[in-house]
């Protein structure tokens, strides 16, 4: 028996019937302002060529890690999901039929009961392909054919979701070694300002990274900088950033394990550049130069400008056999408990106090939101808090980092939301669950009588759009 699939209007609001007045009120004002999505992983190659999505399965399944990482956790094969593992690292078949993927997903469905995922996906079935019953299994072919019928209409386009959507900026990330080809594209047909990118280092910039030297080597070559050389190696780097300037970047991002940082003289950091580049690096000397790095990547924001985004305390990659199989980002990553207030010191005595700088810090361990990262944000110029984000873009991880950074750290030393997200359709229910938190959480300020209902409304619309436009210079 199928059920009724139905978003309830005052979903994510407070129970209490006088506060979730005032956050439907304060919700009202907001939900329709346009949303900005300075952090995100999308595929530029959507908006730059334009062509249909391919198929239900392609676009919300294979994407998506939040949803395979769950089917896996449930002993269902990636292959089975149609993903491609390196030749001749598994002899299992791959399934090549999206519309039996699809049966896959909607029968383990009910996997997902009470996680954001599931709130994601019920708000893309219902508002973007106005269906209105529940996913099961006895429903598979009836969502696969109506949704697969959407993307063939011209209004399915992503250039025309992304309208729909009511997206003012998204901004992608690549490599330093990304030669931007659709982003030249999208520059070129006039959407330049709409879809940008962001600077992500990690890959020339981390000595453990697969193929770190062969990147170094392909960067001066790209650049015609001495890359044997730390001077040059720096320069090359600044020519890269400012590549991606003229291709819209205003921010660059940085993926490390920690968030140690280090701020040596000029000849100790290069001899030790000596010793990462030809390999002879151990995995201290690793850490060293990825700190040092992070140093280097903010003195060259100061001086170029652009936004710096730094996100550690990720275990990547931690399960090696799919790692071995499959690449990078498999649903594999493992937040780690990581210190910010020792760590980040080299780096704010460097350039801490400079507020023309914009440093902006996420997290993945909670357990640091009041005790460090409040503190630090609510008294450095230069640092600013990114929300709660990856695992903990959700109601509840969102109810927890206003609770426990805005005593402290205020709003305005945050940055309003990101979606963080590979799941293009997945975007508008993301920032829409981000608005209705944001409004319960002042909604309940204003029924305490800590704030009144004109404050509550210019931070809700500060939150949902100012800061993010400032944080990243949109």
């Amino acid at each position: 028996m199928t059920k009724p699939l139905r978003l309830n209007p005052d979903r994510l609001f407070p129970a209490d019937n006088d506060t979730r007045q005032i956050a439907r009120e304060l919700y009202a004002n907001i939900r329709d302002l346009p949303i900005l999505s300075p952090h995100g992983h999308t595929d530029p190659s959507w908006f730059a060529e334009n062509e249909a999505f391919s198929n239900p399965a392609a676009l919300l399944i294979q994407p998506d890690h939040y949803v395979y990482r769950m089917l896996y956790s449930q002993g269902i094969a990636l292959e089975d999901l149609g993903l491609k593992p390196a030749p001749g690292s598994s002899d299992r078949p791959v399934e090549e039929d999206p519309r039996k993927i699809w049966h896959i997903f909607a029968e383990n469905y009910h996997l997902f009961a009470g996680t954001p995922t599931r709130m994601w996906h019920d708000h893309v079935y219902s508002e973007i392909f106005e269906l209105d019953v529940e996913l099961t299994a006895e429903t598979a072919d009836l969502y696969y054919d109506q949704i697969a019928e959407c993307l063939s209409r011209d209004e399915f386009r992503p250039r025309a979701l992304f309208d729909r959507f009511g997206i003012e900026t998204i901004a992608t990330t690549e490599d330093p070694l990304d030669p931007l080809d659709h982003h030249r594209q999208l520059k070129a047909d006039g959407w330049g300002k709409k879809v940008i990118t962001a600077f992500r280092p990690d890959n020339v910039c981390d000595p453990e990274y697969e193929g770190f030297a062969d990147n170094i080597a392909a960067l001066g070559k790209l650049t015609g900088e001495d890359v044997t050389v730390w001077s040059g190696y720096l320069n090359a780097l600044r020519n890269r950033r400012a590549f991606f300037a003229e291709h819209g970047a205003t921010s660059t991002d940085h993926g490390h394990p920690t968030a140690f940082t280090s701020n040596l003289s000029q000849d100790d950091t290069a001899t030790l550049f000596e010793r990462v580049r030809h390999g002879k690096a151990n995995a201290q000397d690793s850490e060293l130069f990825r700190g040092q790095m992070l140093t280097e990547m903010a003195k060259m924001s100061q001086a170029d400008g652009l936004t710096m985004q730094i996100h550690p305390g990720s275990f990547r990659n931690h399960n090696a056999t799919l790692f071995k199989q499959y690449g990078r980002d498999c649903g594999a990553d493992i937040p780690m408990e990581t210190g910010y207030v020792r760590q980040l010191q080299p780096l704010l005595d460097a350039v801490g106090n400079d507020p023309d700088l914009t440093i902006i810090l996420f997290t993945l361990d909670e357990t640091s939101y009041s005790r460090e990262l409040a503190p630090l944000a609510g008294h450095y110029p230069a640092l600013k808090l990114g929300p709660s984000w990856w695992f903990h873009d959700s109601p509840e991880g969102m109810r927890r980092f206003r609770e426990q950074v805005t005593e402290t750290a205020g709003f305005y030393n945050t940055v309003g939301f990101n979606d963080d997200t590979r799941a293009f359709l997945s975007i508008p229910a993301r920032h829409d669950v981000a608005r209705r938190m944001d409004c319960g959480f002042l909604a309940r300020l204003v029924a305490e009588h800590r704030m009144d209902r004109d404050e509550a409304h210019q931070i809700a619309a500060d939150l949902t759009y100012n800061l993010a436009k400032k944080a990243y210079r949109l």
